[in-house]
């Protein structure tokens, strides 16, 4: 097999959890895709293999919140995927909600992040994107839930509702806390199910 594929049986051998290094321009084939998704690796083309990239996105109601989360995860050493928008003026947020999640589903960032006035729409819109498994999160409760009983890979979240530093407290838990034991794994892959089911019919 080339050293530039990575293949099912590689991510097989590999520990849930980790963070696997990719050589420059390598080949994840889709069935690897899958797998590291349901064994929470993640893909590191950085090779240094320590920081991680989030992808960050924010209609107009979500801009001035998602610079100050990009300068504060910037600073903590994240790198960042900023898909826009880049200023207050009026867009659409599913154009910048799909753009985060099919970042995420093809493996290229860690995990997605969105902000819009309440956070609902952009997480009904990232939720299409197979693969993606977003949750809208209002307190720390919330997103630790989200990710030991859920395993969310997109935390969407709305700058109406919480001001910045109640956003950045709830990104910092929702960063923090990995995936849960593995009946809640069990159960996050009937929610898998469900979608590939739904992808076989149509």
């Amino acid at each position: 097999m080339r050293p530039d594929i990575v293949t099912a049986e590689e991510i097989e051998r590999a520990p849930a959890g980790t963070l696997y290094p990719l050589a420059a321009g390598a080949i994840v084939t889709p069935l690897a895709l899958e797998l590291a998704r349901e064994k929470n690796i993640r893909f590191d083309a950085s090779g240094d293999g320590k920081r991680e990239i989030i992808a960050l996105g924010a209609d107009h109601g979500g801009f001035a919140a998602k610079e100050a989360v990009k300068k504060h995860l910037e600073a903590n050493g994240f790198r960042i995927c900023d898909f826009g928008t880049h200023s207050a003026q009026p867009v659409d947020y599913p154009d910048f909600a799909r753009k985060v999640a099919e970042a995420v589903a093809r493996g290229e960032c860690r995990c997605g992040i969105l902000l819009d006035g309440a956070g609902i729409g952009s997480c009904m819109a990232a939720n299409k994107v197979p693969g993606v498994l977003a949750a809208l999160c209002y307190d720390e409760a919330t997103a630790r839930n989200s990710r030991e009983h859920n395993y969310a890979n997109v935390l969407t979240l709305g700058a109406g509702m919480l001001p910045h530093d109640r956003i950045i407290a709830v990104i910092e838990t929702w960063l923090a806390t990995p995936f849960g034991e593995a009946r809640h794994g069990r159960r996050v892959q009937k929610i898998r199910e469900i979608e590939r089911e739904y992808l076989r019919k149509h």
